[in-house]
């Protein structure tokens, strides 16, 4: 596990993640209607301002707290090295919250899958988030694996072992900073798609960590054609 760098070192569409700075408007992640009203709009805004994307969708989002903050209906952090979508599912994805035709033809040209991830309290002492280099990975590392619901099945990929894995992480982080984490994208011409990633334990932080609370919101990434 490496140490990242906190600025230029990392790029979305070469690694597959990217570290920004931003202050949110939010004052409570833990009122859905605010997170909806106010976090969306502005993780929209932050979204346009990396990619270049010409319209931009946040459909969703999850607040992860680790055991000792623990409340009801909310998740613990993932100590598994997954990806969020896979080839099947990511266009699948796009077909489910577009109308058909709109869908049909957003599918024609290139979009993205992109999950913005962010602490609310920090810095992160426990369950940081590592990331492994998208361009370390294999396809066949990336192992479609069902995610079962009770309206739908989703699917995304975990991620089997190999040693070539560069797996890098950003220490103590605040929350003033994001990390953009590339889920899926359709191009297919040498930039990153895939990038996975996972909570771990880190050897190196506070005996007794204060516990992680953190959100992820999860945006359907729209390009202009050629881009």
């Amino acid at each position: 596990m490496e140490r990242a760098a906190r600025r230029g070192a990392v790029l979305l569409d070469r690694q597959g993640f990217e570290l920004s700075r931003h202050r949110t408007a939010v004052a409570d992640f833990y009122d859905p209607e605010e997170v909806e009203r106010v976090y969306y709009a502005e993780v929209e805004q932050l979204l346009k301002q990396a990619t270049g994307a010409e319209k931009i969708l946040t459909f969703d989002h999850t607040l992860r707290v680790g055991p000792a903050r623990q409340r009801k209906g909310l998740r613990e952090p993932v100590r598994r090295a997954h990806n969020d979508y896979t080839e099947k599912s990511g266009p699948q994805r796009v077909r489910d919250l577009l109308p058909p035709e709109e869908a049909e033809e957003r599918l024609k040209r290139r979009f993205a899958i992109i999950n913005t991830w962010r602490p609310i309290r920090g810095p992160v002492e426990e369950a940081p988030l590592a990331l492994c280099d998208a361009r370390s990975i294999a396809p066949r590392d990336l192992v479609a694996t069902d995610l079962l619901y009770p309206d739908r099945t989703g699917e995304v990929y975990s991620l089997a072992f190999n040693p070539a894995h560069r797996w890098v992480y950003f220490p103590l982080m605040q929350p003033d900073e994001v990390v953009f984490i590339k889920c899926y994208d359709s191009e297919k011409d040498g930039r990153a798609r895939f990038a996975a990633h996972s909570a771990f334990d880190d050897p190196t932080g506070p005996r007794l960590p204060a516990p992680r609370e953190s959100i992820e919101t999860r945006s359907l990434v729209f390009f202009p054609a050629g881009a």
